[in-house]
């Protein structure tokens, strides 16, 4: 799907927060977790959200994915505003527009990596030989090109990493989430992860908000932003 309407318009931002609210009821009231927050991330931009525990970076990822919605304001994913969206219609953007990666990689361990690429895209109405098609060629890009008949456990763990990632674009979505996608990796590997992701942002051109503790890391993007007091602050 394009990030432009109309030839000439202006860019759409893959996804946007207009001054949303997000609040949890508890016995002693109700826990404040976003107060008004403003966000947009651009498509073929990569965006990190670096805030302590507790500070509401899951909350953000859950709001941006769809998976829960806001108690005031407005998500846009591609323009669309989201807040009001059926169940259904939530499911349908979430599986077409976004792609999830998470610390650990959660592959199916009886698959292939080709299989686990596979698969989204039969859900999605793909037929297997062009899903397989574009599985080989994203685990090719991805540098596991003699690696694709391997199952997960026969895999490094950075492989099986990568493998997620392949499996998040298969979709070939608009927008990127990731949940620490390099914490369960030695240094040297989630150093080479991060500059496979970030070559396929760039030749892909979605936009990626990545969650990492890692500051080397959130140092190479193109952004980074935090949570404080209930908004979302740049840090440069």
């Amino acid at each position: 799907m394009s990030a432009t309407s109309e030839p000439g318009a202006q860019p759409v931002p893959a996804l946007f927060f207009a001054r949303v609210e997000r609040r949890y009821r508890q016995a002693e009231g109700n826990l404040e977790i976003l107060r008004g927050a403003d966000l947009a991330i651009w498509p073929g931009e990569l965006v990190a959200l670096v805030a302590p525990s507790g500070a509401g970076k899951s909350t953000l990822l859950h709001l941006a994915g769809l998976l829960e919605r806001p108690d005031g304001g407005e998500v846009y994913v591609g323009g669309q505003p989201t807040a009001a969206m059926a169940d259904g219609e939530r499911t349908r953007l979430r599986r077409e527009e976004m792609g999830f990666v998470y610390q650990f990689h959660h592959l199916l361990p009886e698959f292939s990596a080709l299989e686990n690429v596979v698969l989204p895209q039969l859900i999605r109405g793909l037929s297997r030989k062009e899903a397989s098609e574009r599985a080989g060629e994203l685990l090719s890009f991805l540098g596991l090109k003699d690696r694709l008949p391997h199952r997960p456990a026969e895999l490094s763990g950075g492989e099986q990493q990568r493998v997620a990632i392949a499996r998040a674009v298969a979709n070939g979505p608009r927008l990127l989430l990731a949940d620490e996608p390099t914490g369960n990796l030695d240094p040297h590997t989630a150093d080479h992860v991060f500059g496979i992701l970030t070559a396929l942002v760039r030749a892909s051109g979605l936009a990626a908000l990545i969650a990492t503790h890692n500051l080397d890391l959130a140092a190479r993007m193109d952004r980074r932003v935090t949570i404080r007091d209930g908004l979302i602050e740049q840090l440069g």
